[in-house]
């Protein structure tokens, strides 16, 4: 009896000493599988909104300028992957040491295939890698949040905080969205996936055209911000030629085929938009022969306002919901 007793006692032991390694391997293998965040804010002077998405990954800004390209490379940055639709700097960028990658996306989601694309970049390509769009705030950080959740670098429940950390509008629904349902890939996912790494992509016109303006309306919030002057740190920055070429890209887009087609409420955002962008410039001049007038520098702070409205009111409307 004492030896049936003992031996069961021994088996028990065995069971809980087996189940514990066992424990013990799935922990391990769920730490692997799931790394821990590493998101944090990285300080730069020339590289807007830079954030650490992982050890190998940032999302930031527009490079602009050599002195951007020269902090990139000192911090280690060997591959950009631009998400932007403007064209990249790639010269300058060359001069660094520097690969660019061109794999834009909208404001309305980034497709599948697209973030596949991405993630076979982060995964294939010399690290660390910049991902950026403008201003760093929406699409590059998406981009780079589901990209690493797709290769398993980042844990899917830490996504959208990358998107929060960059300051990510919550009106972007469909970047909110792809961040939420970003899945990890397998290897055999990711090596499945087909893509050219282009220095430059073909971007269709209306979207170059936007990215244009986008570019332009940036310069006249930083002259905004000076008094409506050049501002100091950019003294070729003119404001009546600012916003000349805003008004010229809005005609621009008002002629373009693509716009042929488009709705009747897609065109009234843009006639009401020119037509802003005129009383605008109209501000600008009066200013420039009286820069002492309180009452001008009101009406321009105002006409900036309506500017920015009917901008955001147009994106909410057409560019910035989810893709159907």
């Amino acid at each position: 009896m004492a030896s049936r007793v003992k031996l069961v006692f021994l088996c028990l032991t065995l069971c809980l000493l087996f189940s514990s390694v066992a424990i013990g391997q799935d922990s391990h293998e769920s730490d692997r599988s799931a790394p821990a965040a590493e998101i944090e804010r990285v300080p730069s002077k020339f590289v807007p909104n830079l954030i650490r998405v992982t050890s190998g990954v940032y999302s930031g800004g527009l490079p602009e300028g050599e002195a951007a390209f020269r902090e990139l490379a000192d911090l280690g940055i060997k591959t950009i992957v631009s998400v932007d639709g403007m064209k990249p700097d790639v010269e300058t960028a060359r001069r660094f040491g520097l690969r660019y990658v061109h794999l834009p996306h909208g404001y309305d989601g980034i497709s599948d295939s697209r973030s596949r694309e991405i993630a076979k970049a982060i995964r294939d390509l010399p690290g660390p890698l910049l991902v950026h769009c403008h201003h760093g705030k929406h699409r590059s950080p998406t981009a780079a949040a589901v990209a690493c959740v797709l290769v398993g670098s980042l844990d899917a429940k830490h996504s959208e905080s990358v998107l929060k950390m960059a300051g990510t509008s919550p009106h972007y629904l469909g970047l909110y969205q792809v961040a939420k349902d970003a899945r990890r890939l397998s290897q055999e996912e990711l090596d499945a996936v087909q893509v050219e790494f282009r220095e430059v992509a073909e971007v269709p016109p209306l979207t170059e055209t936007m990215v244009a303006m986008e570019h332009h309306w940036g310069h006249l919030q930083a002259i905004e911000k000076s008094q409506f002057q050049s501002p100091a740190s950019h003294p070729d920055l003119v404001p009546a030629h600012e916003a000349l070429l805003l008004r010229e890209l809005y005609a621009e887009m008002l002629r373009s085929d693509e716009t042929a087609t488009a709705s009747d409420a897609f065109k009234t955002w843009l006639k009401d938009g020119e037509a802003l962008v005129r009383r605008y410039e109209q501000e600008l001049d009066l200013l420039a022969k009286n820069n002492d007038s309180a009452m001008v520098l009101a009406k321009l702070k105002q006409s900036s306002q309506a500017i920015q409205a009917n901008c955001q009111g147009c994106h909410r409307q057409f560019r910035d919901v989810p893709q159907r």
